[in-house]
């Protein structure tokens, strides 16, 4: 995993000194280009007043990739400087940054249209099976839900609305549920450090967490990700690993915008 490397601007005593001092950070950041490939494309990205570099700013898919793809899928689109996935005809699927992030703290905002599901995706690899067939994205990662709880039939599913936005999908509910209804934007953020997880709503922690542990394989066995039910996800859950953030192609249509991490 090749870690960020943050340039600052460097102010020179000349009549031009105000102007240096005002230039933007960057960050380098490598990631890959294809399924499963190496981190060899460096990509120069901005850094904002927070210290937290902007993975997607509404101007570009630099470093963006479909999951298990070399390219961007044409149903993923830039509108109003938001990353937007679109119903319709044409090639679909998860979308991926092809850096791997294994501590981080990431930022974006989100908002769905009526009965909309998706999902945020963490510490994604794209693994295959023996056959050499790429395995899904949420087999390998924890999922931060996004969904219109009041319009989508999985808000009423699980157990105690851990399928609810926020929530880390089918393992524990987000608490409160303080999600704006579809068509308002929703702030979300993941911390990751060390195996800790927190997922924030708007502002408030609602869930938390910790990875590879045996309370962490108890929930998984108590969800649809068991070792007796899909042995396969099981498997890869249970392992620790560092990987992609990824959104989910669930058919529905949804907006995301201001992506923004920094590597702790």
């Amino acid at each position: 995993m090749a870690a960020a490397i943050v340039s600052l601007a460097v102010v020179a005593p000349s009549c031009n000194s105000k102007k240096a001092a005002e230039e933007p950070a960057t960050a380098s950041l490598a990631y890959s280009t294809e399924c499963a490939g190496e981190e060899s494309t460096m990509g120069e990205f901005p850094v904002d007043a927070e210290g937290y570099t902007v993975i997607f700013d509404g101007s570009n898919m630099n470093g963006w990739r479909g999951y298990g793809k070399d390219h961007v899928p044409e149903r993923w689109l830039i509108t109003d400087s938001c990353l937007h996935f679109v119903r319709g005809e044409g090639e679909g699927g998860d979308i991926l940054f092809g850096h791997k992030f294994e501590d981080f703290d990431v930022l974006f905002d989100w908002k769905v249209t009526e009965g909309a599901n998706s999902g945020f995706f963490y510490l994604a690899e794209e693994a295959k099976n023996a056959d050499g067939n790429l395995y899904w994205a949420f087999m390998s990662a924890p999922e931060y839900q996004i969904l219109d709880n009041v319009n989508h039939p999985d808000a009423k599913l699980g157990v105690d609305g851990n399928r609810q936005s926020a929530s880390l999908y089918d393992m524990i509910p987000a608490n409160p549920q303080n999600s704006k209804p579809w068509g308002e934007w929703n702030q979300a953020r993941v911390v990751v450090k060390d195996g800790k997880v927190k997922h924030y709503q708007n502002g408030e922690l609602v869930v938390e967490y910790e990875l590879w542990t045996p309370e962490w394989t108890e929930r998984l066995n108590n969800s649809k990700f068991g070792s007796e039910v899909w042995p396969e996800a099981f498997e890869l859950l249970n392992n620790k690993h560092s990987g992609h953030f990824a959104f989910q192609d669930h058919g529905d249509e949804v907006f995301i915008r201001n992506i923004r991490v920094k590597e702790l």
